[in-house]
Parts: C-alpha cells; sequence; structure tokens
C-alpha cells in the first residue's frame, strides 16, 4: 500500500544502503592507500584497530572484494531510489553514464601499477575510483526517472486502432457485382470482397475527381452486369469513355443472352441512332406530358427545382404540356417530337391559342394564357410563357432536332421481345443544353423499365447530377421488385444538393442501401462515417508525478471510418457499406479496403477494344433539311388547322383575333 510510513521507511533503507556503500568504499581506499594515508598523518591506532577487525572478515582479502560488495551496495540502494519522472530522459544517457563510471571504477586500479611514486598513484586511484562511483551513481538515478510505461511508439494517426474485419468471403449469384480488394487488420494484409450481391436496392459511386469511381467500379459494374445478360442503360457523361466498355464487353458476351439485345447510342455531337423520347406509343394520358415538360424546363433551368410551385415556375410547365398533349393528340401523334414542340411555341399568340383551344383535354391548363391575352395582360402572359420559350428555344439545333424527331428505337430496354443496351453520350462543354434533352430521353425511360414482368435492367447514371430526374428516389425506392438495377455517380454530397435541392438530395442519399466512397470531404464525409457506425477501440492514458507513473487502459465505441480518414484516401481506395438480402445475409457490410485491379490486364484489354461503327452516314445537307422540314411541318398544322376552323361555322368562334 502507498502509505506515508512505507514511503519514509523505504528512503531511509536506501540512504542506509548507499551509506554502507560508500562506508566500504572508504575502507578500500584507506586500507590500500594506507601507505599515503599514514604520510598525510590521517591514520590513528583506533582506525587501524578497526582495520584489522575487518580485514580479519576476509573483505580484503581480494583487491576486488571490497571494490564489488561496495558497488554492489550502491546497486541495491538504486533499486529503491525515485527520481523525478521526466518524458524527455533517454535510456542511453543513462546507459552511456553507468557503462563509463563502471569501466572507470574497475580500471581505476592501473594507476597503482604504472605510477611510480605511490603517493601520486594513491592520489588518481581514489579520484577515479570515486568519479566512477558517482557516474555509477548518477546513470542509475536517471534510470529510476526513466518513465517505464510509454504509450504505443508510431501510430500517431491511430490507424491500426481504426482496422476491423471485413468480408473475405465471394458471394455471388445471377445478379451481383463483386469487387476484389485488399485491407488491413492488425498490421497484416488481408485480402477481400465488395460483394454486392443486391444491386436493386441502388448503388451510388461517391468521389471527387480522380478517386478512380469509374476505374475501380463503374467499369466493373458494366462489364459484370452485361456477363450475366442485364439489358442496360448508361449515360455516359464524357463520350465515349463508358460507351466504348459497354460495346466491346457486349461484343465479348452477347451470347449469354437469351433474346439477342441490339446496342444503341444518343450523341448529339456525332450522331449515331435517333430516337425520340416524345414518343406517342409511350405517353398513355396528360399526366405523361406533364411529367416530360417539367423534365426538359427543370433540366434547363435548375434554379427552379428549388421554386417548384410557384406561379412563374408551374406556369411554364402547364403550357408546355398543353403544347405537348396537344401534337400527341393531333393526328394520332404523327408529329409528337419534341423539334415540332419547339417550333409550335413559337407560333402568334392567335394561331397558338386557336389551335390549343380545339383541344378539351387541355382547355383547363391554357385558359389562364388565353384570359390573359384577351385581357390585355401581356406583361403577366410574358412573364407566364416567355420563359419556356426563351429557354426551350436553346434546344433549336439542327443537329437536335435530326437526333429528336426521328425513332430508330423505342426506350423501353427491358422489352422481353425486344431488349436494348442503350448509351447515351453528353458533352461536358454543354452540359446545360445537352443535360436537359438527356434528362427528357431517362425520364421517359424510367417510366418503362419500372414495369413488371419485364428483364432485369440495369441503369448506370456516371456524373448523375448533371441531370435532372425528378422521380429518381421512387425508382430507387419501387424498382426492387422489377429487378432494375440503379447506380449513380456522383462527386459529392453537396453537387447533389446544389442541383436537386436538400431534401431530395437527402432522400436519394439515404434511400441508397450500397453506398462506395472514395475520397469526399466536409459534410458528406460527415455523413457517410455515421452510416458506417462505430466499432471498440483501445485508448491508453498515462499520468506522470513526482515519484511515479501510471498507465491506465480502456475500451470504448469510435467511429470506424472517421471523416479525416474519408478525406484522405488514396486513389483507389473506398469505404462503404453493402445491402444483404434475405436469401444471403451478410454481417461485416462496412469495408474500408483497396479494390484490386489488374492494371496490365485492363490496359491490353482497352488496347483491343474497337471503335463503335458508325451507324449512317450524313452530311450537313440531310440535317438541314430535316431542321427545314420540321419547320415547315409546324406552319402546315396552323394553316391546316385555321383553314378547317374557317370553314366550320360551328368551330369558328375558338378563332382568336386580336
Amino acid at each position: 500500500m502507498q502509505t506515508g510510513e512505507n514511503e519514509q521507511a523505504l528512503r531511509k533503507i536506501v540512504d542506509m544502503t548507499r551509506l554502507i556503500s560508500i562506508l566500504l568504499l572508504l575502507g578500500h581506499c584507506y586500507y590500500y592507500g594506507y601507505g599515503a594515508f599514514k604520510l598525510w598523518n590521517l591514520t590513528g591506532e583506533l582506525g587501524d584497530k578497526m582495520l584489522q577487525g575487518v580485514y580479519r572478515t576476509g573483505l580484503f582479502g581480494n583487491f576486488y572484494i571490497s571494490k564489488l560488495a561496495a558497488l554492489g551496495f550502491l546497486l541495491l540502494s538504486l533499486l529503491g531510489a525515485k527520481g523525478r519522472k521526466d518524458e524527455k530522459l533517454g535510456f542511453k544517457t543513462a546507459l552511456y553514464k553507468i557503462v563509463s563510471g563502471a569501466a572507470l571504477y574497475f580500471l581505476s586500479g592501473i594507476f597503482l601499477i604504472i605510477v611510480s611514486s605511490f603517493l601520486y598513484a594513491a592520489v588518481l586511484y581514489m579520484i577515479v575510483t570515486g568519479l566512477g562511483f558517482l557516474l555509477v551513481l548518477s546513470g542509475g538515478t536517471l534510470l529510476s526517472r526513466l518513465i517505464k510505461n510509454r504509450l504505443g511508439p508510431g501510430d500517431i494517426f491511430n490507424s491500426e486502432n481504426e482496422t476491423f474485419p471485413q468480408e473475405e468471403r465471394l458471394l455471388e449469384n445471377e445478379y451481383s457485382v463483386n469487387l476484389p480488394t485488399r485491407y488491413y487488420l492488425k498490421k497484416k494484409l488481408r485480402p477481400g470482397w465488395i460483394n454486392i450481391i443486391n444491386p436493386f436496392r441502388g448503388l451510388m459511386v461517391l468521389g471527387t475527381p480522380g478517386s478512380g469511381k469509374s476505374y475501380f467500379v463503374i467499369r466493373h459494374v458494366i462489364t459484370q452486369h452485361i456477363a450475366k445478360g442485364f439489358s442496360m442503360f448508361v449515360y455516359d457523361f464524357k463520350y465515349d469513355d463508358l460507351s466504348k466498355i459497354v460495346y466491346n464487353t457486349f461484343e465479348k458476351y452477347k451470347h449469354m443472352y437469351k433474346v439477342m439485345p441490339k446496342c444503341y447510342f444518343i450523341n448529339f455531337d456525332t450522331i449515331m441512332h435517333r430516337c425520340n423520347p416524345l414518343d406517342p406509343q409511350s405517353m398513355e394520358d396528360i399526366t405523361d406530358a406533364s411529367e416530360s415538360a417539367r423534365t426538359i424546363l427543370m433540366g434547363l433551368n435548375r434554379e427552379w427545382i428549388k421554386r417548384q410551385g410557384d406561379f412563374f415556375v408551374e406556369s411554364p410547365i402547364n403550357f408546355l404540356s398543353a403544347v405537348i398533349w396537344y401534337l400527341r393528340r393531333y393526328k394520332d401523334g404523327e408529329f409528337c417530337t419534341l423539334p415540332h414542340v419547339i417550333e409550335l411555341m413559337q407560333a402568334d399568340y392567335d394561331s397558338l391559342f386557336t389551335l390549343l383551344r380545339t383541344d378539351k383535354e387541355i382547355e383547363v391548363l391554357i385558359n389562364p394564357f388565353i384570359n390573359a391575352y384577351l385581357n390585355d395582360a401581356m406583361e403577366q402572359l410574358e412573364g407566364q410563357i416567355a420563359s419556356a420559350k426563351i429557354a426551350m428555344a436553346r434546344l433549336s439545333s439542327p443537329q437536335l432536332y435530326y437526333v429528336l424527331s426521328g425513332n430508330d428505337f423505342t426506350l423501353d430496354i427491358n422489352n422481353p421481345l425486344e431488349p436494348k443496351i442503350v448509351c447515351m453520350g453528353n458533352n461536358p462543354q454543354k452540359i446545360q443544353i445537352y443535360g436537359a434533352v438527356l434528362s427528357l430521353y431517362v425520364n421517359r425511360l424510367i417510366k418503362l423499365v419500372n414495369q413488371k414482368g419485364k428483364l432485369k435492367s440495369s441503369l448506370i447514371f456516371d456524373e448523375f447530377p448533371t441531370l435532372y430526374l425528378n422521380n429518381m428516389d421512387s425508382l430507387i425506392a419501387t424498382a426492387r421488385s422489377n429487378k432494375v438495377s440503379t447506380c449513380l455517380g456522383v462527386q459529392d454530397f453537396s453537387q447533389l444538393r446544389k442541383d436537386y435541392g436538400r431534401e431530395q438530395a437527402d432522400v436519394i442519399l439515404n434511400i441508397t442501401g450500397n453506398i462506395i466512397s472514395g475520397q469526399v470531404a466536409g459534410d458528406t464525409a460527415r455523413q457517410l462515417s455515421e452510416r458506417f457506425g462505430k466499432i471498440m477501440q483501445e485508448r491508453e492514458s498515462i499520468s506522470i508525478n513526482s515519484s511515479d507513473t501510471s498507465l491506465s487502459r480502456s475500451r470504448q465505441l469510435e467511429s470506424a471510418v472517421p471523416p479525416s480518414k474519408i478525406s484522405s484516401l488514396s486513389s483507389g481506395e473506398f469505404v462503404g457499406m453493402t445491402a444483404d438480402d434475405p436469401q444471403c445475409r451478410i454481417r461485416l457490410k462496412a469495408f474500408h479496403a483497396e479494390i484490386v485491379n489488374d492494371h496490365e490486364a485492363l490496359h491490353r484489354e482497352e488496347q483491343g477494344y474497337k471503335e463503335i461503327p458508325p451507324v449512317r452516314r450524313l452530311d450537313n445537307a440531310m440535317i438541314q433539311q430535316n431542321y427545314s422540314q420540321v419547320k415547315q411541318d409546324v406552319q402546315d398544322i396552323i394553316c391546316s388547322e385555321m383553314e378547317r376552323l374557317l370553314n366550320d361555322p360551328a368551330l369558328g368562334h375558338l378563332i382568336i383575333k386580336k
């Protein structure tokens, strides 16, 4: 027990042992330097009698017996010494003093041999011996001041504590995506697997530019799903990075499909296939027209996403919905394409409103605009309609018109009778224009894909925030039973919030079952760290006082992957969490590992890739002719309808003249 009485008793024992050591050393020097003491008149009868008594014990029978005894008692006294602890003291300093002191202590006898004058020899011997004794004493005292219980060395970033067991089994099924990994566990590098056995619960791939989203994750989702016979849609932000992988992988594995799909490519810079996103066969009622209008206008005006419900946001959407639905019903949708919609919107108000009034289904949508026009509320009318007309006019491009007005294929990619693999390419320099059109494509595609009785399909979106999909959260939530896998590539959660608004971005992030994240920072890293949970970690603390040190160890729950760790991930290093299903339970869902890519094999594979073959031969004259034909079609519609109304007295009241 650490009581005051025990401390005092120990101190007295140490002092007494050290005193014995000093007395033995003084007796040794007196005995072997007796001649010198006699010359100095420092001898006496009493001292000589005591010396004779000690000699009879055999202590001075050998030169080194008394010397060793003195050193032994000194070392015993040092065992109980407690000096003031000092963190900065090192073991080497104390060791040097002890070794050098012991050397001087034992080798000092050489002076008695080499120095001819006994007086000088005795003086040198006693000085050097005493110096060696003091050095040993000093070094031993330093040892008592060293901190014996030091904290664990080296791991200043707590890396070892933050390792945890991860899934090492390869779990495959007919839908899974499996990525081989390497991870650290208690200073050992171990093999592991990221098993996305249920991709229908959604997969989000996060990571700043250069973190390896496409190279380490998205390309493997593409290749493995094609190898397992998925129909597929790929949004290729930087065409043709992913499209080339899709085409060559399909050529390699097309024998895996029961019904051979066809590959289609939508690209506005280098025209490949044509597709009409407003295909009349897929638009069943006016709500489809309304969804399409909302998607295209939100894609062109991203700020409107956060202002949905405002009068001057909803009015243009209603106006565009009315125009789309009018063309859908006119001659059974013969001219129901986005280019015809754009051109019809640009018609003068008299002709436009006259045509729209002929369709009773859209009467409720256009009445506010017609009333404003008839009542000369032109400022209000322009505020309602001009924003839509100006935005849509940005799409008036001959190349866009050519792609959007044809129909080489339909968007039901998972049709059991006619499966498809579709790639749509964007251009980073024309994001706002192309992104809005591609958003319309994807919006229509999602509605057709998310139906019962269809094939398994995979939707892959590289740089997802560059698109606007109003119902992406409902797709992830409901498409699981329809075997629709969704993979979203996002650079950072703040990017998703900027383009989609906080509420919808939060829903998309929280509803996604599988998360794979490379390097991200800020709020994204904090949210992911909370999602990955906590693990039991060891903690050490040291307490230092003047006489003792104490080391305490404890275990407590800390973040498995702290935000700082996520912010400093290397390229190819990922953290995340996978989702399981009732048929295949996964206990170790979280991971922090490096995805293993065979770089040489992938490089050889890419070297052997074939270019995507051109679909059609086009020249500028053909594109311009189509552009002119669309404009002429709209003029013909206006002329024929106006003539019909003028020639029918029962419909004459519908004509607006101002």
